[in-house]
């Protein structure tokens, strides 16, 4: 996912040098772009990070959920 916003972030960055203009204004919304990537990468990693950590939680709940249904199956067999 990171590469990925790494390289539309690239691509956005020559599309908007193609088009000419001064070149302080390319310079100018060349950074301002390629900071706003960079923020952009960082909140989809730590985006990816929260997502990961809750499937974490959930896998921890379902085997704490299945634990409980055997011990009950278990039980009502008996």
């Amino acid at each position: 996912m990171k590469k990925l916003t790494f390289v539309i972030a690239a691509a956005g960055l020559m599309t908007l040098a193609a088009c000419g203009g001064s070149q302080e204004a390319a310079t100018e919304n060349t950074v301002e772009d390629t900071a706003m990537a960079v923020e952009n990468a960082t909140d989809a990693v730590d985006m990816a990070a929260d997502n990961l950590a809750a499937a974490a939680d959930n896998a921890v709940d379902a085997a704490d959920a299945a634990a409980a249904n055997a011990v009950e199956a278990a039980d009502n067999a008996m």
